[in-house]
């Protein structure tokens, strides 16, 4: 959820907050949730139509390197090509109706619009929920939800769209959508639970052995990569790696993994450690081969 967990991320400079968090409801402590029906519903929500995937330059608020809430440290994505993650959606609604959002455009609950901790901000994302099989395109345009296990805090409408609204949250896949509304190709995600642990014999970065890993970061830039890669050994794991993925040559994704790990218990005990770091943002892959 690419589980990219940048509590590992360097600690914000003076003033970031000021323009990171000017949305997200005006204060940083959203948290994620669903807020209550609105009083004034659109005719047909189902008419809204989804966000159209296109060029945008990078929103002039919401997107430093890097910035903290909660004493928790995120980073900000470089490019969100071939960007991939699972886990909890959330929606927000009635009360930050109109108000600022991190990019400094009111929130329009009844747009296809989303908030996420990492992505550039704009972004265009088809969000599949995994209860049902719906699906919708938004464009993130906000920050957040920032509690543990939520992955992107829809708006009401996209919620709507997907059948979540009652229920509140829902397991989705997010994925990237780029300009002409093609979704960009899925990486094969295991159905095992998160985890890892490890120290064997560190993989070589230029190539990696099939099996189960824990995905910690995908990372368009190569430093990036390195440091979360640094930032793990210093948490203990020793099994660290960068692989490149190469789907165009103007864009690889460094992915930084753990792994490969023998079995779903070794996976598990890997998920423990992640969290006992604070470290939610991760993800478990299969690769038959490299």
């Amino acid at each position: 959820m690419i589980r990219w967990a940048d509590a590992l991320a360097v600690a914000a400079v003076g003033g970031v907050l000021a323009l990171v968090f000017a949305g997200c409801g005006g204060s940083p402590d959203r948290r994620g949730m669903a807020d209550g029906h609105p009083k004034a519903v659109p005719i047909d929500l189902a008419s809204i139509p989804d966000a159209v995937p296109r060029h945008e330059p990078l929103s002039r608020y919401g997107n430093p390197p890097e910035y903290e809430v909660f004493g928790q440290r995120y980073r900000t994505m470089a490019s969100s090509a071939g960007f991939e993650e699972r886990g909890l959606a959330s929606w927000y609604g009635t009360k930050f109706h109109g108000r600022r959002t991190s990019s400094g455009e009111p929130y329009d609950m009844f747009a296809m619009t989303a908030a996420h901790r990492h992505l550039p901000l704009p972004s265009f994302v088809e969000v599949i929920n995994l209860d049902n099989g719906k699906r919708v395109v938004v464009r993130v345009n906000d920050r957040g939800p920032f509690v543990g296990g939520r992955i992107i805090d829809l708006s009401y409408a996209a919620a709507h769209r997907i059948g979540m609204v009652e229920k509140g949250v829902a397991p989705v896949l997010v994925r990237v959508v780029e300009p002409g509304g093609i979704p960009a190709e899925p990486l094969q995600v295991a159905t095992i639970e998160p985890v890892v642990q490890s120290d064997g014999v560190e993989p070589d970065d230029r190539a990696q052995s099939p099996g189960s890993y824990v995905q910690v970061g995908a990372f368009a830039d190569r430093n990036a990569a390195d440091s979360v890669k640094q930032d793990l050994r210093d948490l203990g794991f020793s099994n660290v790696s960068v692989t490149t993925l190469v789907r165009n040559p103007d864009s690889p994704l460094h992915r930084v993994r753990i792994g490969p790990l023998p079995d779903a218990s070794a996976v598990q005990e890997v998920a423990e450690r992640l969290h006992r770091a604070a470290l939610e943002d991760y993800r478990v892959v299969v690769d038959q081969a490299q």
